[in-house]
């Protein structure tokens, strides 16, 4: 996970300990990644479960951080996952106000956002802040593994807890398309593969084939089929450096 590299590194450097909870089905194959080895590096407390034990496993270690005298914070909110979406939102409320400077700077106005939709919280921050800001961009999120069905769901609750009581028409503001995941989570196809090189080569940036490099196929068969021509696009990159070298390793 890069939000688990993150936030390992992060604790690393202000002193603080750090727990990892990974979770996996039965049939899952564990194997080391850079991500993984960059979290064992920064000092990381890993507890590994099932999916299905997530919950309890996190109840665990709360009380066992408390038993030693600290102060634990989950970062989801309670030992579900809920609870504490605001503040996730919240950086892509910060991240669209920059989208929406850089446009004023350089009199520019973006007609399509794309970016790659995992747990729904990029584009739930993108969605407020566009709200807030009363912009025009069009925000489509390319799902990496969810269900049109699912995702919806989970952007449309994230939305509506941050903005509170606030008017809002939800429904017709979720642009979420499911019908580039190949397969599902952390799976790709020879098209994604083949993208993730050209765009290396042509413009020397590096995408992976687990969210950016399945996005962007995901965004050039969107405006393709649906003959959007002559308008202005913005991809975000939401990083994972780490994953592009374990594509490299892979092939």
């Amino acid at each position: 996970s890069n939000l688990c590299r993150v936030i390992a590194n992060l604790s690393k450097a202000k002193g603080l300990p750090c727990y990892v909870i990974s979770s996996a089905d039965d049939s899952e194959e564990c194997y080391e990644t850079n991500n993984s080895i960059i979290v064992k590096m920064m000092g990381a407390n890993v507890i590994n479960c099932l999916k299905s034990n997530v919950s309890e496993t996190v109840l665990r270690v709360i009380e066992e951080c408390k038993f030693k005298g600290l102060k634990p914070y989950y970062i989801y909110g309670d030992i579900y996952g809920k609870g504490n979406e605001k503040v996730a939102v919240q950086a892509y409320v910060d991240a669209y106000n920059e989208i929406k400077q850089f446009q004023s700077s350089n009199n520019i106005s973006f007609d399509y956002i794309f970016h790659a939709s995992g747990t729904g919280i990029t584009q739930s921050g993108l969605i407020c802040g566009s709200f807030l800001h009363k912009g025009h961009s069009k925000i489509v999120g390319i799902s990496v593994a969810r269900s049109a069905e699912t995702g919806k769901e989970i952007i449309k609750n994230n939305v509506l807890q941050y903005m509170g009581n606030k008017s809002i028409d939800i429904n017709k503001l979720i642009l979420f398309e499911d019908k580039y995941i190949s397969g599902g989570y952390g799976k790709y196809n020879y098209e994604i593969d083949s993208i993730i090189k050209d765009v290396l080569m042509n413009d020397g940036i590096p995408l992976d084939p687990v969210y950016t490099g399945k996005a962007f196929w995901g965004m050039k068969q969107y405006l393709e089929e649906k003959s959007i021509e002559n308008k202005k696009i913005l991809f975000i990159h939401t990083g994972g450096l780490p994953l592009f070298f374990d594509q490299l390793n892979m092939n």
